[in-house]
Protein backbone atom coordinates (compact mmCIF):
# COMPACT_ATOMS: atom_id res chain seq x y z
CA UNK A 1 0.00 0.00 0.00
CA UNK A 2 1.37 3.26 -0.80
CA UNK A 3 -0.62 6.06 1.33
CA UNK A 4 1.06 9.11 2.74
CA UNK A 5 -0.03 11.23 5.82
CA UNK A 6 1.78 14.64 5.99
CA UNK A 7 1.21 17.83 8.07
CA UNK A 8 3.52 21.10 7.47
CA UNK A 9 3.75 24.91 6.56
CA UNK A 10 3.87 25.69 2.78
CA UNK A 11 7.72 26.98 2.41
CA UNK A 12 6.47 29.51 -0.37
CA UNK A 13 2.92 30.47 -2.00
CA UNK A 14 2.08 27.56 -4.59
CA UNK A 15 2.86 27.59 -8.30
CA UNK A 16 -0.71 26.61 -10.02
CA UNK A 17 -0.71 25.84 -14.07
CA UNK A 18 -3.20 25.14 -15.82
CA UNK A 19 -3.15 22.27 -18.79
CA UNK A 20 -4.42 23.54 -22.18
CA UNK A 21 -7.43 22.01 -24.14
CA UNK A 22 -10.75 21.67 -24.04
CA UNK A 23 -10.82 20.05 -20.19
CA UNK A 24 -8.03 22.47 -18.61
CA UNK A 25 -7.26 21.18 -15.14
CA UNK A 26 -5.02 22.86 -12.73
CA UNK A 27 -1.84 21.70 -11.60
CA UNK A 28 -0.55 23.05 -8.21
CA UNK A 29 3.08 22.36 -6.93
CA UNK A 30 3.86 22.98 -3.27
CA UNK A 31 6.61 21.99 -0.89
CA UNK A 32 6.04 21.82 2.63
CA UNK A 33 8.07 21.72 5.53
CA UNK A 34 7.38 18.80 7.86
CA UNK A 35 8.65 18.28 11.50
CA UNK A 36 10.46 15.27 12.38
CA UNK A 37 9.24 13.79 15.64
CA UNK A 38 11.94 12.83 18.60
CA UNK A 39 14.89 14.70 19.29
CA UNK A 40 16.55 16.17 17.42
CA UNK A 41 20.52 15.45 17.25
CA UNK A 42 23.71 17.59 16.80
CA UNK A 43 24.11 18.59 12.70
CA UNK A 44 21.00 16.87 11.95
CA UNK A 45 18.04 18.83 10.03
CA UNK A 46 14.82 18.51 12.15
CA UNK A 47 12.66 19.20 9.62
CA UNK A 48 12.18 17.38 6.22
CA UNK A 49 10.79 19.48 2.83
CA UNK A 50 8.40 17.06 0.93
CA UNK A 51 7.64 18.13 -2.72
CA UNK A 52 3.89 18.02 -3.20
CA UNK A 53 1.81 18.08 -6.73
CA UNK A 54 -1.71 18.62 -6.40
CA UNK A 55 -4.63 18.17 -9.44
CA UNK A 56 -8.18 19.07 -10.58
CA UNK A 57 -10.45 20.47 -8.11
CA UNK A 58 -7.60 19.52 -5.28
CA UNK A 59 -5.42 22.45 -7.14
CA UNK A 60 -7.92 24.63 -7.04
CA UNK A 61 -8.35 24.49 -3.38
CA UNK A 62 -4.71 24.88 -3.11
CA UNK A 63 -4.45 28.14 -5.32
CA UNK A 64 -7.34 29.77 -4.00
CA UNK A 65 -7.15 29.21 0.05
CA UNK A 66 -3.31 28.11 0.59
CA UNK A 67 -0.29 29.88 0.95
CA UNK A 68 3.51 30.70 2.22
CA UNK A 69 2.95 29.25 5.92
CA UNK A 70 -0.41 27.99 5.43
CA UNK A 71 -0.38 24.92 7.70
CA UNK A 72 -2.25 22.09 6.10
CA UNK A 73 -2.84 18.02 6.39
CA UNK A 74 -2.42 16.04 3.44
CA UNK A 75 -3.21 12.75 2.15
CA UNK A 76 -1.65 11.37 -0.97
CA UNK A 77 0.82 8.56 -2.41
CA UNK A 78 4.40 8.85 -3.15
CA UNK A 79 5.19 8.70 -6.96
CA UNK A 80 8.88 8.74 -7.98
CA UNK A 81 10.18 9.23 -11.47
CA UNK A 82 13.00 9.81 -13.86
CA UNK A 83 13.92 11.74 -17.14
CA UNK A 84 17.16 12.59 -18.56
CA UNK A 85 17.85 16.51 -19.11
CA UNK A 86 19.32 18.70 -21.36
CA UNK A 87 22.58 17.60 -20.22
CA UNK A 88 22.10 13.95 -21.20
CA UNK A 89 22.02 13.53 -17.56
CA UNK A 90 19.27 10.83 -15.90
CA UNK A 91 17.24 12.45 -12.91
CA UNK A 92 15.03 10.75 -10.63
CA UNK A 93 12.23 12.31 -8.65
CA UNK A 94 10.36 11.57 -5.44
CA UNK A 95 6.80 13.86 -5.49
CA UNK A 96 4.06 13.32 -3.03
CA UNK A 97 0.54 13.19 -5.07
CA UNK A 98 -1.96 15.05 -2.61
CA UNK A 99 -5.68 13.21 -3.01
CA UNK A 100 -7.05 15.17 -0.23
CA UNK A 101 -5.89 18.47 2.09
CA UNK A 102 -7.23 20.29 4.56
CA UNK A 103 -6.25 23.19 7.09
CA UNK A 104 -4.45 22.15 9.91
CA UNK A 105 -5.29 25.17 12.09
CA UNK A 106 -8.48 28.29 12.30
CA UNK A 107 -7.92 30.98 10.23
CA UNK A 108 -8.11 32.71 13.36
CA UNK A 109 -5.03 30.68 14.83
CA UNK A 110 -3.32 31.39 11.64
CA UNK A 111 -3.47 35.20 12.19
CA UNK A 112 -2.32 34.98 15.77
CA UNK A 113 0.72 33.07 15.24
CA UNK A 114 1.87 35.90 12.33
CA UNK A 115 0.81 33.32 9.40
CA UNK A 116 3.79 31.69 8.79
CA UNK A 117 5.45 29.25 11.21
CA UNK A 118 4.87 30.65 14.36
CA UNK A 119 2.11 28.91 16.93
CA UNK A 120 -0.25 30.20 19.03
CA UNK A 121 0.41 29.73 22.34
CA UNK A 122 -2.13 28.70 24.95
CA UNK A 123 -2.99 30.48 28.22
CA UNK A 124 -0.49 29.43 30.94
CA UNK A 125 0.61 25.56 31.31
CA UNK A 126 1.90 23.25 33.73
CA UNK A 127 4.16 20.63 32.68
CA UNK A 128 1.52 18.17 32.46
CA UNK A 129 0.57 19.61 29.34
CA UNK A 130 -2.98 20.18 30.47
CA UNK A 131 -4.65 24.17 30.41
CA UNK A 132 -5.38 25.83 33.17
CA UNK A 133 -9.30 26.47 33.59
CA UNK A 134 -10.30 30.09 34.89
CA UNK A 135 -11.84 30.03 38.24
CA UNK A 136 -15.87 29.91 38.05
CA UNK A 137 -15.96 28.23 34.57
CA UNK A 138 -16.70 24.85 36.03
CA UNK A 139 -20.08 25.53 36.45
CA UNK A 140 -20.55 25.90 32.48
CA UNK A 141 -18.68 22.22 31.82
CA UNK A 142 -21.61 19.86 30.79
CA UNK A 143 -19.56 17.12 32.95
CA UNK A 144 -19.19 16.51 36.77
Amino acid sequence: MNKVILMGRLTRDPQVRYTQGQDSMAIARFTLAVDRRGRKQEGQQDADFPSCVAFGKSAEFVEKYVHQGTKIVLTGRIQTGSYTNKDNIKVYTTEVIAEDIEFAESKAAAEGSGGAGGHQKPEQTENDGFMNIPEGIDEELPFD
